[in-house]
């Protein structure tokens, strides 16, 4: 977990917006293992330890469905600390009856599903650093099956109690229709480094030589409209930085590239190429 806390750069909460509290309140409770850490009317926000909040979702007034070909989330992506948490996580999906699917990645084991509105989720467990292979700056990455017999040979608890105090969002996987405005807006801009590129379709971008914190990419194509905001799916998410000079230098070379940034009291939000909201934070 050391990717995701002080020095390093990292997304650390997703805000959706959902056509349904109630529905999607028991969906991310009791399928996908979070626990409420504050409720209102029209939200409701998530946690694992009890203190820091990872998702929220919020219902508002006029909500339509999200169309399929629109730029957005892809997935976000909660990362477990063991691998016998994500057989646990497996075991649950199996008893419960829930569709998901895998990919092996070579840097990590995954799970997929949608939540009720269709949002993209991903639930992984990295491998360890030290055999992630690098080549000219860019590590290897694939999507092979998942040797789903080998992972419920994991030692688990007999008892699903949630997903593990310990879960971080590990990353957030953005769809977009133009994927040079958004490497001039994360790399330049936001000071992350380009880690793997799947041909002129998908960038992943990290800090410290993580294997992604962000990904991007245009597989639905390049003429693609934004997201409505009236729309299900994503509302913003945060980026922690490991101080206020760092997200200073950043606030810096966001308006060096001409793009505005707000800055309020102690808040500071940009919107990228997608028009999605970040809420720039400090560690």
């Amino acid at each position: 977990m050391s990717f995701h806390k002080n020095p390093v750069t990292f997304v650390s909460h997703v805000a959706l917006k959902v056509s349904d509290l109630e529905k999607s309140k028991r969906f991310y409770t009791e399928v996908l293992g979070l626990n409420i850490k504050e409720q209102t009317s029209n939200s409701v926000s998530f946690t694992t330890n009890g203190q820091d909040v990872l998702l929220t979702i919020t219902q508002p007034k006029t909500v339509n469905k999200k169309q399929e070909q629109r730029t957005g989330l892809y997935h976000f992506a909660l990362l477990l600390p063991k691998r016998a948490d994500l057989s646990q996580v497996v075991r649950h999906f199996i008893h419960l009856g829930a569709r998901f699917g895998g990919g092996d990645h070579l840097v990590s084991e995954a799970i997929y599903l949608n939540d009720p509105d269709g949002n993209g989720i991903e639930i992984y467990v990295d491998r360890e650093a030290s055999v992630w292979q690098w080549s000219n700056g860019e590590v290897t990455m694939t999507t092979d099956p998942v040797d789903f017999d080998d992972l419920l040979k994991e030692s688990v608890n007999p008892v699903w109690n949630g997903l593990p105090k310990e879960t971080v969002m590990g990353h957030i996987h953005l769809q977009v229709n133009d994927l040079a405005k958004n490497k001039e807006f994360y790399v330049d801009g936001l000071g992350f480094d380009v880690v793997s590129r799947y041909g002129r379709e998908a960038l992943f971008l990290s800090d410290s030589n993580y294997h992604h914190h962000i990904a991007l990419n245009t597989w639905s194509g390049t003429q693609i409209k934004h997201a409505e905001k009236t729309e299900t799916g994503i509302e913003s998410y945060s980026i922690v930085f490991p101080s206020e000079e760092k997200r200073q230098e950043t606030v810096a070379s966001l308006r060096e590239l001409g793009i505005p940034v707000m800055e309020k009291e102690n808040e500071v939000t940009v919107f990228d190429p997608s028009d999605i909201k970040l809420k720039l934070m400090i560690g």
